[in-house]
C-alpha cells in the first residue's frame, strides 16, 4: 500500500495532536484576502516522526524551506511546528510527532479543506454518515479548524480562515497540484461532500475499469477528484499530488534521500505521468506532471 493506512488509534492521535500542538498558529497566507474560497485545499500539514530527515528529503527534492513560525505556543521543542515555504510562498506545514510524547509512527499528510462556516459545516457530518474527530477550535491567527472523517472513513480537516484563504494561482513546479480521494465508495463519498461541503460532481471518460473520474467541483471550480481504490481492501485516502516536470528524475533521487519509491513512474489514465513515493518517515505522496497532454 503505497499511502500510510490510518488506524482508529491513529485518528484518536491526530485529534490530541491538533489541540496539544497547533495551539496558535499565523496565517495561512500572508497577504489576507478576506475570502473564502470554500471547497479548495488549503494547506497540507505533514506530521513526522523523522523532522530533520524529512527537512532534507522535501528540501532537496522540491527545494522547500523550513522555517519556524514567528508566534507558537505548545508542547515540546520550539520547533515541534515548522512552517513549510516553496519559492517564498507559504504551501503547508510540519509537525514532529515525537512532540507528542506517543511510540506508534502516526506520520502522513493531512488535507485541509477551507468551509465559510465551519460550525455548520461540522453539523452536518455527522448526519451525513461521517465523524467529528475533533470539533472547531481556535487555532489562533489561523482561524478554526476542525478534523472529521467521511462516510466512508477518510480522515481530513475542515478550516475557516480568519484572513481569508489563498488566492487561485497557477500550480507551481514542485509545489501543490491535486488532492484526491481514494475510497471503495466513490457514490456514498460524493454524496456526503456534497451534503457536508456543497460540491457538485462531472465524471469525464477515461480508460480504466470503473470507465471514469469524478471531479469535485464548488462554484463550477474544479477543487479535488476522487478515485475507487486501487488497492482493495485498504482504507480510504486523500492523497495529494505535487507538480514535477520529469517524475522518473524525482524518483531516482529519493532512496538516497532516505524515502521509498512505492510505484514507479508511469502513464495516467487521465494523462500525464505519476509516481508515488514516501518520506522517510513513510508518508506518502504522489508525483504528477501538468499540464495533462
Amino acid at each position: 500500500m503505497p499511502i500510510r493506512t490510518i488506524s482508529t488509534l491513529l485518528v484518536a492521535l491526530l485529534a490530541v495532536g491538533c489541540t496539544a500542538i497547533t495551539v496558535n498558529l499565523p496565517p495561512i497566507t500572508e497577504t489576507p484576502t478576506d475570502e473564502r474560497l470554500s471547497g479548495k485545499v488549503v494547506w497540507h500539514d505533514l506530521l513526522t516522526n523523522t523532522p530533520e530527515a524529512s527537512r532534507r528529503f522535501y528540501g532537496e527534492l522540491f527545494g522547500w524551506e523550513f522555517e519556524q513560525p514567528r508566534v507558537f505556543i505548545g508542547v515540546g521543542s520550539g520547533d515541534s511546528y515548522m512552517l513549510i515555504r516553496h519559492n517564498g510562498k507559504l504551501i503547508g506545514g510540519m509537525v514532529d510527532s515525537n512532540a507528542l510524547g506517543r511510540k506508534e509512527n502516526i506520520s502522513q499528510w493531512i488535507t485541509t479543506i477551507s468551509v465559510p462556516d465551519i460550525d455548520a459545516a461540522v453539523e452536518r457530518v455527522s448526519g451525513a454518515g461521517g465523524k467529528v474527530i475533533n470539533a472547531p477550535e481556535s487555532i489562533g491567527a489561523r482561524g478554526r479548524m476542525a478534523v472529521v472523517e467521511d462516510s466512508t472513513g477518510a480522515l481530513f480537516a475542515v478550516i475557516q480562515t480568519k484572513g481569508g484563504d489563498p488566492a487561485d494561482a497557477e500550480p507551481m513546479q514542485n509545489g501543490w497540484l491535486w488532492d484526491e480521494l481514494w475510497t471503495g465508495d466513490v457514490d456514498g463519498a460524493t454524496g456526503f461532500y456534497q451534503s457536508v461541503l456543497g460540491f457538485q460532481h462531472t465524471d469525464h471518460a477515461i480508460e480504466n475499469k470503473d470507465g471514469n473520474y469524478r471531479v469535485l467541483k464548488y462554484a463550477d471550480k474544479p477543487r479535488a477528484g476522487i478515485l475507487k481504490n486501487p488497492f482493495e481492501g485498504e482504507r480510504p485516502v486523500w492523497v495529494n499530488y505535487i507538480r514535477v516536470e520529469d517524475p522518473s528524475a524525482v524518483t531516482a533521487k529519493v532512496e538516497g534521500l532516505g524515502g521509498r519509491v512505492l510505484i514507479e513512474a508511469q502513464a495516467r489514465p487521465i494523462g500525464g505521468e505519476v509516481a508515488f513515493i514516501a518520506g522517510p518517515s513513510g508518508a506518502g505522496v504522489a508525483l504528477q506532471t501538468w499540464p495533462l497532454d
